[in-house]
């Protein structure tokens, strides 16, 4: 069986995002994994509570809020609890997650300022995965998550010998 990889549901396509849509990945490595079986899809955002649309919101200190300052950390909080527990119920090799986002962001995420402007930094999601031992890469970073499944199937390979 080919290992399973938790992926946000908008590089699916589906419809989930902040403004009601999706933001289909369109590598074809992407598609070949999605072919192979092998994606567990969960949007934490919509798992913690959140409706789509909503309004956007971004990481302030250790808050996820609203331009207007609306608090959305709680959903954000428990959206990241059930990926973490999704990751674990299908036994997950890595996440591939939306590279930004408040809750996916793996390398970077807007700055709170609402200006478009993004620094270095993580999700609530990417966050969490990572600290229960989860490699998490960003759409953009597909090479290295190819290079990181190939290098996990090899030691299961090895290990069942």
């Amino acid at each position: 069986m080919p290992a399973k990889i938790l992926v946000s549901a908008c590089l699916l396509g589906q419809q989930v995002r902040y403004d009601g849509g999706g933001k289909l990945c369109e590598d074809p490595r992407f598609a070949r994994w999605q072919a192979e079986g092998r994606f567990v899809s969960v949007c934490p955002e919509v798992a913690g509570g959140l409706p789509t649309p909503r309004p956007p919101a971004q990481i302030r200190g250790d808050k996820v809020v609203t331009e207007q300052g609306e608090d959305f950390t709680e959903a954000f909080d428990r959206g990241a609890e059930i990926a973490l527990q999704a990751a674990r119920t299908h036994g997950v090799a890595l996440a591939i997650l939306k590279q930004s986002s408040p809750s996916c962001g793996s390398l970077f995420v807007y700055d709170g300022t609402f200006s478009g402007a993004k620094r270095q930094g993580e999700g609530k999601t990417a966050a969490l995965l990572r600290k229960h031992g989860f490699k998490v890469f960003g759409e953009d970073q597909l090479e290295e998550a190819e290079r990181e499944l190939a290098r996990l199937e090899q030691e299961r390979t090895d290990s069942d010998r």
